[in-house]
Parts: C-alpha cells; sequence; structure tokens
C-alpha cells in the first residue's frame, strides 16, 4: 500500500482556500497511486488561534459541507482542525474520511501543547482505523512526544503511526529529527509526519514531511521549502 504525507503553506482562517489546496493535494497523492494522505496540524484554518478563538465558524463537524470536496478526493484523508465540541471550546481533532467519503474515525489531540491548553478541550481517546488489512494509530503533534501514548499503538497492533503536526525552523528540526524516527526505531512502526512549510501562526513551518519504515530507515522525505506530497510504500 502506497500513503502520503503532505505538506503546504495555510491561508490564514481562510478555510475555502486551504480546502482548495488539500483537495489538489489530495489528487497529486492519488495520481501517484497512493491510497491515503495525511495532512498537517489545523490545516483547515492554518495554526491561527486568534482567529480560532474569535470566530465559530472556523470550527467544523464531520459532517461540514465545506469539506466535500476533500471527502470526494476518492482517497482515505486524514484532516486535522477545529472541531465544535458542544461546548465553549473547540478540538484539536483529525477527521478520517474513507476513500467513499465515509466518516471512518476521529481523534482529538489529548496533550496540549502550553498556549493551546486554553483555547482547546482536550481528547480522552486514542484513534486507531483498518485500511487494507493494517492497522493504524492516530497521533497529534506533541502528543508524539509522550511515549505512553505512541507505546500504546503498538501494542494494541497498529502498523503504521500517522502524525499531523507543526514543526518550525526555530529548533523544531531538531525535534523533527529525534522525534519521529525514534518512534518508527523503538516500536517497529512505519510513521508519517504531515508538518507545515512557510508561515504558520506565530512560527514557520519547517516543512520535511516524511515517511519511515520500521526500524528508523527513512523512506522518503519531502524538502523545507515546497507544497508537496510525499509518498511511500508501507506494509
Amino acid at each position: 500500500m502506497k500513503i502520503a504525507a503532505a505538506q503546504f503553506t495555510c491561508a490564514p482562517a481562510d478555510m475555502s482556500a486551504n480546502v482548495r489546496h488539500m483537495t489538489a493535494l489530495a489528487a497529486d497523492a492519488r495520481a501517484q497511486r497512493a491510497e491515503l494522505v495525511v495532512f498537517p496540524e489545523l490545516a483547515l484554518t492554518g495554526y491561527e488561534l486568534e482567529a480560532v478563538v474569535a470566530d465559530p465558524g472556523l470550527w467544523v463537524t464531520a459532517e461540514d459541507p465545506r469539506l466535500d470536496t476533500i471527502r470526494e478526493s476518492g482517497i482515505v484523508t486524514v484532516v486535522n482542525c477545529a472541531v465544535a465540541t458542544g461546548g465553549t471550546r473547540p478540538a484539536i481533532e483529525t477527521l478520517v474520511f474513507g476513500a467513499d467519503g465515509e466518516l471512518v474515525t476521529t481523534y482529538r489531540k489529548q496533550h496540549l501543547y502550553e498556549h493551546e491548553q486554553s483555547v482547546f478541550t482536550a481528547g480522552q481517546h486514542d484513534g486507531r482505523f483498518e485500511l487494507g488489512g493494517m492497522r493504524f494509530a492516530l497521533a497529534t503533534c506533541y502528543d508524539n512526544h509522550f511515549s505512553s501514548l505512541v507505546a500504546r499503538g503498538a501494542a494494541d497492533g497498529c502498523h503504521v503511526h500517522l502524525a499531523g503536526s507543526l514543526y518550525g525552523t526555530a529548533g523544531g528540526v531538531e525535534e523533527r529529527a529525534a522525534i519521529y524516527p525514534g518512534i518508527a526505531r523503538d516500536l517497529n512502526m512505519y510513521v508519517v509526519l504531515a508538518n507545515h512549510v512557510g508561515p504558520a501562526g506565530p512560527w514557520t513551518g519547517c516543512g520535511r514531511s516524511a515517511v519511515w519504515a520500521p526500524g528508523g530507515a527513512l523512506l522518503g522525505e519531502a524538502d523545507a521549502d515546497t507544497a508537496t506530497v510525499v509518498v511511500a510504500e508501507v506494509g
């Protein structure tokens, strides 16, 4: 099975523009015969916490018609965004849509990073799904720094660990290089990282979205500047 990690520069708080870009990247991944594509953290809005707090119109649900073109892309899409919770705060949530457009599962980020704690509601449950006989685990950015969370995926029989994230050029390059190959090496899983590239809220995404094999070998990596998908074979 081929799967893809997508990276791009989000238009700040412009969901329509970001959906168009994500739909095009999904089409690119599908053209390269990928069956699944992962997008970065808060890809629908960009990492724009002030805008997300100020405008609940930027919070979505799984049925939101603004996501129709992503759902209709004919590939499994792993979309991280601000999702309405029914309360006064949204969650940083991953929506997984099947190739048929149906919702497969959801996952709420459990470990909120510093300033996220005053904006979002934390999740309480792990995220899992199956595709093509393989079992997938979900995590979002700071989640991946907690060994107990990622280890639960391996213990639960997951073959692939999917991470939508934001790592910046100031320190993020080193963090990314330490965390993700380490998960692949220590837990013997495929690891897929989708990162931002270019301006992302207060940071500049360092790109380098990538896929690692069990044991930690790099299977494919994007550059630090280009909106693109990186595709690799897993399984």
